[in-house]
C-alpha cells in the first residue's frame, strides 16, 4: 500500500468525511498559509474529489503532483504555485 512519507509533502490536511466543496476549500484555506513551492497532501474520501481537486489546481495554478487511491481514501499532493 502506497504511503506518503514526511519528505513527500510540507504539510497534511485530512477531510475524510467531508462532501464537495469542503476538501477544496480547505485546502485553498491552507495553501493560502504556505509559502510558495510548498507541497500540501489532502486526504479526503469524497469521490468528487477526483474532478474538483484537478481542476481547482488547473484554475488556481497550482501543480498536481500525484494522486494515490488506496480504497475510499484519496491522497493527493499538491505544490503551491510560485
Amino acid at each position: 500500500m502506497p504511503t506518503d512519507t514526511k519528505q513527500d509533502f510540507d504539510a497534511e490536511l485530512v477531510t475524510l468525511g467531508l462532501e464537495c466543496p469542503l476538501p477544496v476549500l480547505k485546502a485553498r484555506k491552507r495553501l493560502g498559509e504556505m509559502p510558495e513551492g510548498a507541497v500540501l497532501c489532502l486526504v479526503c474520501d469524497d469521490p468528487l474529489s477526483a474532478i474538483d481537486v484537478p481542476f481547482f489546481c488547473s484554475e488556481a495554478g497550482h501543480e498536481l503532483l500525484s494522486t494515490v487511491t488506496t480504497g475510499p481514501e484519496m491522497r493527493y499532493r499538491i505544490r503551491k504555485r510560485g
